[in-house]
């Protein structure tokens, strides 16, 4: 059996998001196929009974515990969830990032798009980088009831949704100011506050308009049932590598409201309506279509990314670093 150590940065499950859902999904499904799993403990580290680890992130910082599990003569793997262009490399702090990548055996991405771009910005030779796609657990793929939802929150008008941490990247300010040519509609948003700040300009320049419920356990039947009864999922973030919420949208046959920054076309293709997230006239045009009636919401299948099939592939990686 193998032994895999799961590592991240300090700080992540303080307000969880997709990088820790796919942790933890990788973590079930994978335990499911006969690995052994370790969540890495920092006062029972226990490396060395492991025969390889899986770092999770590029948060500044990370770099030295990957600089570590190489110096024990560990394979390394990397998920780097990043979107760094020529014209955005400015943004990060590219030579950490490049280092701690190239300590990495290998570096899983979660597009072909995202392997090609981190390995132009990096210089890194693009045969270190792997595809795991995201994926979905097989309950989503299974019809929701709307009712749940509207009944738990007394939201019985057509709305739309969002679901995300609330922080800058993932954009909720802009739509809220699109959302003002539909002022009909609630908006919706679910997820944790990871900038209080940010919440209070949300909350400020949406008025009532606006219905924020806080984060909700990502297992939960009323989570399911929120993308069953929107009208719309609207996730117009900075970017998305492609947002696991957005595929669970998708599982759940939304009408889908998407970034043209990242990824999220290698999933979604023609299912999806695409907008620049740093134009509000953009998210309200977009937001307009898809609240059309000659749209029809997205297929439940785009490929089938159930988690199950999705991490072969990782095992694979694994496999190839341990047996090589």
């Amino acid at each position: 059996m193998r032994k895999v150590l799961f590592a991240t940065y300090p700080m992540a499950f303080h307000t969880p998001g997709g990088g820790e859902v796919q942790l933890l999904a990788y973590k079930r499904y994978l335990e499911a196929a006969g690995l052994e799993i370790t969540l890495f403990n920092p006062w029972q580290p226990e490396f060395l009974r492991h025969d390889l680890v899986h770092f999770f992130s590029c948060v500044g910082g990370s770099s030295h515990f990957c600089e570590f599990v190489k110096k024990l003569g560990l394979p390394l793997v990397v998920s780097s969830s990043l979107w760094i262009t020529e014209g955005t490399r400015h943004e990060y702090p590219m030579d950490e990032i490049r280092f701690q990548l190239g300590l990495a055996d290998r570096v899983v991405t979660n597009s072909s798009m995202e392997s090609q771009t981190l390995a132009s910005v990096t210089a890194l030779p693009i045969d270190r980088f792997r595809v795991v796609y995201n994926g979905v657990d097989p309950e989503f793929y299974e019809p929701a009831d709307p009712t749940l939802f509207r009944q738990e929150f007394s939201i019985h008008e057509p709305f739309v949704l969002n679901v995300g941490n609330i922080e800058p990247r993932k954009n909720q300010l802009r739509l809220v100011e699109a959302m003002k040519a539909f002022p009909e509609r609630p908006l919706v948003l679910i997820g944790h506050t990871r900038d209080p700040a940010y919440l209070q300009q949300i909350l400020r320049q949406g008025g009532p308009q606006v219905r924020f419920l806080g984060p909700l356990p990502h297992d939960s039947a009323i989570l399911r049932s929120a993308f069953a009864a929107c009208s719309l999922f609207a996730l117009p973030s900075a970017l998305e590598t492609p947002g696991l919420a957005a595929l669970e949208a998708c599982a759940q046959r939304a009408a889908l409201l998407l970034t043209e920054v990242g990824s999220c076309r290698e999933y979604f293709e023609d299912r999806a309506v695409y907008v620049d997230p740093f134009s509000v006239k953009s998210i309200q045009m977009g937001i307009a279509t898809c609240l059309s009636d000659c749209v029809v919401p997205a297929a439940p299948h785009i490929e089938d990314f159930r988690w199950p099939e999705v991490v072969r592939s990782l095992s694979n990686i694994y496999e190839e670093l341990v047996t090589r």
